[in-house]
């Protein structure tokens, strides 16, 4: 059983103060589950863990096989929530340096989440003359990065492998009815996976679009799915006594009105870092919007202690933290005493590098506290697919709440096609 806890001790918010919000609370649960299934609502993923597709499911662990013997690199080819969430979990559950390393598993790359040809001339020279198949995942298959990404990659295939065999390597996660992918799937024979109606972009991460590149390295995806159901259990009382999701919602909106307007995710462990990405893209498109919104910045410690923490910790006063302290190391190691002591660091001898972390996590805490940013902290047991799974759920399921006590409509993202009518128009596109 995996388990998240909240820690609201440092936040200088009382549990009388956030029950406040108690009935404010019970009604937007309400309407949050009512037809969770509708499409026009992008509410999907509240069921996900338990009405997921199971013969889809099964497909996308048959695809994951196939590539892993056929690839030594796959090719993710999308932008913003088609290739975050995956990212964030891959990484997370993978060794640190997994892209350096031989493996048993392809390694997963990934294209089209930007328009840098630096960047793709890159890319294509790292495969170099590996094997490798793609997957492109986009609803419509028209959005500007991965669609140039997949043209230039869909020729790569053709001439590598002819265009039989470019076939059975490709992958498309796309809509499933319509659309330009979707189409051009239907023509050449892709197999095929569905970006659901009624899951958005940056909730889909539990979907196919997330799946298929996390089965694909090697990561259990049974286990991600079970641990989103944990939560999806864990967080279905719409009583705010009792649910700690709701409570983090509710929290960070106090601090909001506390003028706290921007929020920072911290982690100890490197390995989090797109995760913190990935959550970054939840909120910041789910919330900012109508002039309001909390803005969500992100922060790997100790690193970045030694170039943010001066700011953190003396700087304008409109900060707050959310740490997330992964309380069981995977792998840890001892300090040794050294007879000369020339870095005088023989006071940690027999310490544990993962007991000074914790120690050091704890102080910035406390110093953090102490010069005005309240912090925030949520607690896993550890690090693996199903702990991971429930936090993934966890902060989707704060998000659609908090965004709902904001005041706005936490499953839209209109000002995000703003820069696109403006680039289309100085590319000459027609109609623009």
């Amino acid at each position: 059983m995996s388990n998240i806890k909240l820690n609201l001790t440092n936040t200088g918010i009382s549990m009388d103060k956030i029950l406040e919000y108690k009935s404010e609370v019970k009604e937007i649960d309400r309407v949050l589950r009512k037809e969770p299934n509708d499409e026009k609502d992008f509410r999907g993923w509240l069921e996900l863990p338990t009405n997921y597709d199971k013969e889809e499911f099964d497909r996308i662990k048959k695809a994951a096989k196939k590539i892993q013997e056929d690839s030594e690199v796959f090719v993710c080819i999308g932008i913003g929530g088609s290739y975050l969430g995956a990212r964030a979990v891959i990484e997370a559950l993978n060794n640190s340096f997994y892209s350096y390393k031989k493996q048993s598993t392809p390694l997963v790359l990934y294209a089209g989440n930007n328009i840098s040809p630096v960047y793709l001339n890159d890319l294509i020279d790292l495969i170099g003359d590996r094997d490798f198949s793609i997957n492109v995942i986009s609803k419509s298959g028209t959005t500007t990065e991965p669609a140039i990404a997949f043209r230039i990659f869909r020729e790569i295939l053709e001439n590598k492998y002819g265009v039989e065999e470019a076939r059975n390597r490709i992958y498309v996660t796309t809509d499933k009815a319509r659309g330009a992918l979707k189409e051009l799937s239907n023509e050449e024979g892709y197999e095929t996976f569905v970006v659901p109606d009624n899951v958005g972009g940056r909730y889909s991460v539990l979907t196919a679009v997330g799946l298929l590149p996390i089965a694909v390295a090697g990561v259990d995806i049974n286990e991600l799915m079970q641990g989103a159901k944990d939560a999806q259990d864990k967080y279905a009382d719409s009583d705010l006594k009792y649910n700690e999701c709701y409570q983090y919602a509710v929290a960070r909106n106090i601090l909001n009105k506390n003028l706290k307007d921007i929020e920072i995710l911290v982690n100890y462990e490197p390995k989090m870092h797109y995760f913190i990405e990935w959550w970054k893209q939840l909120y910041g498109e789910s919330e900012g919007k109508m002039a309001k919104g909390i803005f969500p910045a992100g922060v790997d410690f100790t690193t970045d202690l030694h170039s943010m923490g001066q700011y953190i910790q003396e700087g304008k006063r409109n900060l707050f933290e959310t740490v997330i302290n992964i309380e069981e190391t995977s792998s840890d190691i001892t300090i040794k005493e050294d007879g000369d002591n020339l870095d005088g660091l023989n006071y940690l001898s027999g310490k544990t590098m993962g007991y000074v972390n914790k120690k050091a996590m704890e102080a910035t805490i406390e110093a953090h506290v102490t010069g005005g940013v309240p912090n925030v902290v949520i607690n896993m047991d550890k690090l693996d697919a199903r702990s991971l799974g429930h936090l993934i759920y966890f902060f989707e399921l704060a998000c659609a709440m908090s965004g709902n006590i904001l005041g706005v409509n936490p499953f839209n993202q209109p000002g995000v096609e703003e820069y696109k009518k403006n680039m289309f128009r100085l590319l000459e596109k027609p109609g623009y």
